[in-house]
């Protein structure tokens, strides 16, 4: 038996996030309103999950892990931290805001706005921590005989993933919009694979932080 359901859930708001500073696999913990964010996002989830039997898995980063806490508390289940689903490496840029790193790199940043698949600061590029991404939900879906497994991660490995699980082996930046903190996405189980059956899906406050 394997998991039948995915729910991609990306953390809850940090201060990284509000100022534009780039986190990649920094351990930036939530801020104030992340707090907030992932208990009303709990709340939802815990309604879309119902009765189903579930398993949480988050990101070893606490802002993912700290959102997959709230779930569990709500469903009084336990969160299993894996590694491997931590953001994108952004290597030297971790910790920098845009300007900062526009400064020093101008044209690997230009590259990487426009959705160039490159190595941004040394680090992974989009395919590389996506397919890590991928390989991860996969093997705790194998694992997972529960109805429904809840990933916590990060929004631009999210975003790869998710493409990558309905087929679409090579990146694209413009076939699914950034995704909003403490939104998730759901995938199914058919016959022939995984299909997205919602997407950006959660407490819609019309803020939507970059993924960084």
């Amino acid at each position: 038996m394997s998991a039948a359901r995915l729910l991609l859930w990306r953390h809850g708001r940090t201060a990284a996030n509000a100022s534009g500073r780039f986190q990649g696999q920094l351990d930036v913990p939530l801020d104030a309103v992340g707090q907030v964010q992932i208990k009303e996002a709990a709340e939802l989830l815990a309604r879309v999950i119902g009765t189903a039997s579930c398993r949480i898995v988050s990101s070893d980063l606490s802002r993912a892990h700290d959102t997959a806490l709230a779930l569990g508390t709500r469903l009084g289940l336990s969160v299993t931290t894996d590694p491997a689903l931590r953001e994108i490496s952004l290597g030297r840029w971790q910790g920098l805001n845009h300007d900062d790193v526009i400064a020093v790199e101008p044209e690997e940043f230009a590259a990487w706005r426009a959705g160039e698949d490159i190595r941004p600061g040394g680090g992974e590029t989009r395919t590389e921590a996506a397919i890590r991404v991928e390989r991860a939900i996969l093997a705790h879906a194998e694992a997972t005989p529960d109805d429904v497994l809840v990933i916590a991660s990060h929004g631009g490995v999210i975003r790869g993933a998710i493409q990558r699980l309905i087929g679409i082996e090579r990146w694209s930046p413009r076939l699914l919009a950034p995704i909003p903190n403490v939104h998730w996405s759901r995938l199914d189980r058919r016959p022939g694979g995984w299909i997205l059956s919602a997407y950006n899906v959660g407490p819609l406050d019309g803020t939507v932080f970059p993924e960084r």
